[in-house]
């Protein structure tokens, strides 16, 4: 097993430094840092001494990767590869071009986005593997039937109608929580009801027929018509087997969520005024925050091999021949 979580780590590292370096050559490669200038000056005809300004300023005045001019280290160290983007793998993530501290602010923003997040994701998980489990233990039944059809009809239908028509109804019309906002402490619990309930809901359709695909395959195989056969109900044949079998695939669709419960949910946190880590790339990118952008990217990659690595890991409990392995 040790050997096993070793290899896996020794992957991120090289993961990691690829992402970086993509990501540098899209900032400062494809995008000169003179074109960063006259984007964030906003005029259409910018002099020279103004863009060598807000360069000077921001530490974009130096060579990308080498600096000949310098002396020992400093050829490398003197340079905006190593100022803008080594720096973040020890978590040093600089300033925005407004001059927060980008650090401050995610630690600031992690809370109000795990707080949202967070709930969606288990009650969700919850929700859709019940309700899949239930459409397998009735299949090929008019409630199997209708439950397939509601799946798609909600598949279909937008994340936005859900956020727009749940604000209206739930808000506008009942005024049983507020449209948005955001409070400390327990407070946030009445702004955090909406969103939540909203997310669990848009993500039914989809995961739920996914998941009794997965089930589906799983009933008709050799061993549970074994061990209905010797005399196991149809109950306890879904959950002691079934559902056990199924989770590699489960797992394999939970890693993709993992990011998002760090990094919070974009459109959810614009509609309803959270001010998490996805309200906060959303505002980074209209205000062409490049500094910010590329923090959270790399923190993204960051959390996506870590999810990664978790999944490997419990691939290892649920399957014994990972373990062999």
């Amino acid at each position: 097993m040790f050997a096993y979580i070793v290899r896996r780590l020794l992957y991120a590292p090289l993961i990691l430094i690829g992402v970086n370096l993509l990501t540098f050559a899209l900032f400062f490669v494809v995008n000169t840092p003179d074109d960063m200038a006259r984007m964030q000056l906003g005029a259409k005809r910018v002099t020279p001494e103004a863009i060598e300004r807000w360069k000077v300023e921001r530490g974009y005045d130096k060579p990308l990767l080498f600096d000949g001019a310098a002396e020992g280290a400093q050829k490398l160290t003197n340079t905006i590869f190593f100022e803008k983007s080594l720096r973040m793998f020890v978590f040093d993530f600089g300033r925005a071009d407004d001059g927060r501290d980008i650090a401050n602010e995610l630690t600031t923003r992690m809370g109000p986005s795990l707080a949202i997040a967070l709930p969606t994701f288990v009650l969700g998980l919850f929700v859709t593997v019940c309700f899949a489990l239930l459409l397998v233990f009735f299949r090929a039944s008019y409630l199997d039937f209708w439950g397939v059809v509601l799946c798609v009809a909600m598949m279909s239908i937008s994340g936005l109608f859900y956020i727009i028509g749940g604000q209206w109804l739930v808000s506008k019309v009942w005024h049983l929580v507020p449209i948005s906002g955001y409070g400390a402490g327990l407070d946030a619990g009445r702004f955090l009801v909406l969103p939540v309930v909203i997310g669990v809901i848009a993500g039914i359709g989809g995961s739920a027929r996914w998941y009794r695909t997965i089930f589906l395959e799983e009933a008709g195989k050799d061993y549970v018509r074994t061990a209905r056969a010797k005399g196991l109900s149809e109950l306890q044949a879904l959950f002691r087997h079934v559902l056990k079998n199924a989770m590699i695939p489960i797992l394999t669709g939970v890693v993709v969520v993992i990011p998002s419960l760090f990094m919070g949910s974009l459109i959810y946190e614009s509609f309803f005024g959270i001010p998490g880590l996805g309200s906060y790339t959303i505002d980074a990118i209209n205000s062409q925050d490049f500094p910010v952008v590329r923090a959270m990217v790399f923190i993204g990659s960051l959390l996506y091999i870590v999810g990664l690595i978790l999944t490997d890991l419990s691939y290892t409990l649920v399957d014994p021949r990972v373990r062999l392995e």
